[in-house]
């Protein structure tokens, strides 16, 4: 088993590294760029730095913070070469990512108190919800624990069909009452399922609408309301999926949604096809929400547990 997990942390490795390619192309080339014929770290550099940064979809309130920093070690050490300054910005992003992930998550394992654990997933159509769903599904069953679908977004009669795909795919039961039903119901359903087959952990999906975010709130307060009729403290889990190609839209929907329900966990998809992977490090900064989940490719093995320090490492190998 050891053995399997070390091959399985240098493929995941492996996977980061290249996923994370095309915003380590964009950044850094840029970066080279606005220090050549430079020695030292002043004014000239550090817009220059901040303006990559927010262009690389850092977000501007989380460069500015990362810019005070440099600049305070700046006059702190008086003179800081150029040389030095991908090895500051590492630390320094390192630093904010560990302050909002209060621990390194465990690779796909759920606590032993939880049974079944109850996962609530949110976001707004086409960022990938549906797909990550299939791929946790996958990777929980792959570690031993048995899994129920719960089929929430019952508004779209396309996303009741596309998770029902994914139940078939992975092998997994599915709780679904068709298009048209009410999601509380589902989700109801779908809790006293679990309980009866005794299963490990029960994902289920909901409605990705933005429009009208009070309804988005009556609906989601729905969900919970009911669930807790059979588990006083689900769902453990609300888990925000964003898709991360899309940049600062991706924080725009951050926004909303954490002001509509109780967001503690983010899973991040396409990272492997954008080059703004910068935005991995704003969303963890300005929602203090942990990062957990992130997507580097369309396989099912390619939704991987997030782990900071290898993020840092790989974003600035």
């Amino acid at each position: 088993m050891a053995l399997f997990s070390f091959f399985k942390k240098g493929d995941n490795k492996e996977k980061l590294n290249k996923g994370l390619e095309k915003t380590k192309e964009s950044v850094f080339s840029r970066i080279s760029r606005a220090i050549v014929g430079k020695s030292t770290v002043d004014d000239e550099v550090l817009d220059n730095l901040e303006e990559i940064l927010i262009t690389s979809d850092v977000g501007v309130e989380t460069t500015l913070k990362i810019i005070d920093r440099i600049q305070e070690r700046v006059a702190k050490d008086k003179y800081i070469g150029t040389s030095e300054l991908n090895n500051i910005l590492r630390e320094e992003i390192s630093q904010l990512l560990s302050e909002n992930q209060t621990s390194e998550i465990e690779d796909f394992v759920i606590p032993n108190d939880k049974k079944p654990y109850v996962i609530l997933v949110v976001g707004v159509n086409g960022v990938g919800k549906t797909t990550t769903i299939g791929k946790l599904a996958h990777q929980f069953k792959t570690n031993g624990y048995s899994v129920l679908l719960g089929a929430a977004d019952t508004f779209r009669a396309a996303a009741v069909d596309q998770i029902t795909i994914w139940s078939e795919r992975v092998g997994v039961p599915i709780v679904s009452q068709g298009m048209n039903a009410d999601p509380a119901a589902v989700a109801y359903d779908t809790i006293k399922s679990a309980i009866a087959r005794e299963s490990d952990v029960a994902i289920i999906d909901t409605a990705g609408r933005l429009h009208n975010k009070v309804n988005l709130m009556n609906e989601l307060t729905k969900i919970r309301n009911v669930m807790q009729k059979l588990i006083p403290d689900a769902p453990h889990e609300v888990l925000l999926v964003l898709d991360a190609s899309t940049g600062q839209n991706a924080i725009e929907q951050a926004k909303q949604f954490t002001a509509a329900t109780q967001v503690n966990a983010l899973a991040l998809t396409k990272l492997d096809g954008t080059a703004k992977g910068g935005v991995v490090i704003g969303i963890s900064d300005q929602f203090k929400v942990p990062v957990k989940y992130i997507g580097v490719g369309e396989k099912m093995e390619d939704l991987q547990v997030f782990n900071s320090k290898e993020f840092v490492d790989s974003l600035f190998n």
